[in-house]
């Protein structure tokens, strides 16, 4: 059983997390899910959960937390009308598709391979992070359909198997065709939406009826965690939105990029 004073350091750790989390889905777009699946993993190892669920208990549990995070952040930048409602609407089917598809592999996945997906893409977007540049472009224009239903597709999917908002993919994806940074930050908050509602209920179905789940769980969904950390995302998201439309993110996106390939690190680490 964890010591009393362990469960005290990991309670400020989940009530910090939530605070970044917050602010992260302001200011990037996206849900948080990259700060939190890492803290949970750790949390739910303290608490002695079985290594076989740990992973997938992390990611769902992410998920239902950036449901009220990712809305209140829409909300706020739909306000300052910055939202392309155009591109959110054609992706309304393709996003969520993507996400199901993520609960159908995290259903047969193993713990193991969920942690090397979730480390192989910190990685990718890790380096991306550290090496972007605005003037970077693939095009002047979105592109439309196939390839923006394929595109948010894979959103969809990518972000459900890392327990994600979407919103690094999809502000790289709406950057290099010429967006500004600021639309493409507004639009991730709802992607966020789009990705996360599909994904509780998708992590809750794969993980219905599994052994070895801790109490409050319902699927790979912990309730008593996502009670502790949304109070604290819903207070501090607004900030992160007044930051982006304030800042020069260039040295966030750096510190972002190092934590995720730190992550990364970890979560190889783990597979030895």
């Amino acid at each position: 059983m964890p010591l009393p004073g362990d469960l005290i350091w990991f309670a400020a750790a989940l009530a910090a997390a939530g605070g970044v989390a917050g602010i992260l889905a302001g200011l990037f777009g996206i849900g948080g899910g990259a700060i939190l699946v890492p803290v949970f993993y750790q949390l739910f190892g303290l608490l002695q959960v079985d290594d076989a669920v740990r992973m997938h208990l992390s990611v769902g549990t992410s998920l239902a937390i950036i449901v009220p995070t990712s809305i209140r952040s829409f909300l706020s930048h739909r306000k300052r009308g910055a939202v392309d409602h155009e591109l959110l609407r054609s992706w309304i089917l393709a996003v969520p598709l993507g996400v199901l598809s993520a609960s159908l592999i995290a259903a047969s996945i193993s713990s193991g391979g969920l942690r090397a997906i979730f480390a192989l893409i910190s990685i990718l977007v890790g380096i991306r992070m550290l090496l972007n540049r605005e003037n970077w472009r693939l095009g002047v224009q979105v592109p439309g359909n196939p390839v923006r239903a394929v595109v948010g597709w894979l959103i969809g999917l990518l972000s459900g198997l890392m327990g994600i908002g979407g919103g690094v993919l999809n502000n790289t994806f709406m950057t290099l065709y010429n967006r500004p940074v600021h639309q493409a930050v507004a639009t991730s908050a709802g992607v966020g939406v789009l990705i996360a509602i599909p994904g509780l209920f998708g992590y809750i179905w794969a993980g219905w009826g599994v052994a070895a789940l801790p109490l409050f769980s319902t699927g790979y969904v912990n309730w008593l965690v996502v009670a502790l950390i949304i109070p604290i995302t819903l207070v501090v998201a607004p900030l992160g939105v007044s930051m982006a439309h304030a800042l020069n993110k260039r040295q966030l996106e750096i510190g972002f990029g190092l934590f995720l390939l730190l992550v990364a690190a970890r979560f190889l680490y783990s597979l030895v």
